[in-house]
């Protein structure tokens, strides 16, 4: 079956490109810090986000929709130089960006269940909502991690996101059933 919809194919594939992008980063952003609770840590998000990619392209295979050349030498690229970059930008750094990025990507989650909803698909929406939450919930780790750093209100005002700030509206305190969270991410198209 082929997806006729292509903000979603589009969708998919640079999710999962991405998510080998940001598995990468994580590699290099473990590596670089000495705290062995967070290295543990980091080094879990590394595991999800390959999980989410092979999730993803699982996904993909059920429509036939073919993994994007570009978008995996661009992510490719992009995670290894993000992940050297690491060892050499210090601590506060790393842990802003990947919350941010984090931030972000929740919404790529309950965006593609409303686009397989759009067709009348909804034998994703649990694996996306999965998805989606596990992505907050990195956001909420990077963001606690910095929420008392001297450095915060000023990235936040450059770069918009922090501890007043995010690019989702889910709260992991009240958060909605796979039902209710089709309302999540309405800012975002």
């Amino acid at each position: 079956m082929n997806l006729q919809h292509p903000k979603l194919v589009r969708l998919l594939q640079l999710a999962y490109s991405a998510e080998k992008a940001a598995a990468f980063a994580y590699i290099g952003h473990a590596g670089s810090v000495r705290n062995p609770e967070e290295k543990t840590a980091i080094r879990q998000i590394e595991l999800d986000e390959w999980q989410h990619r092979e999730t993803v392209l699982s996904i993909m295979q059920q429509y036939d929709i073919p993994i994007s050349r570009y978008f995996e030498i661009k992510y490719h690229v992009l995670g290894r130089i993000i992940s050297a970059s690491c060892y050499l930008i210090g601590w506060f750094m790393p842990y802003y960006f990947a919350g941010r990025l984090e931030s972000g990507n929740v919404c790529e989650y309950f965006i593609m269940m409303r686009y397989f909803n759009e067709l009348g698909i909804t034998r994703h929406d649990d694996v996306l909502y999965e998805m989606g939450i596990k992505e907050k919930e990195h956001e909420v780790y990077f963001q606690k991690g910095l929420q008392n750093n001297r450095l915060l209100p000023l990235f936040e005002k450059i770069f918009g996101w922090g501890n007043k700030h995010s690019s989702n509206d889910i709260d992991l305190d009240q958060k909605a059933s796979v039902e209710g969270s089709k309302n999540y991410c309405k800012h975002r198209k």
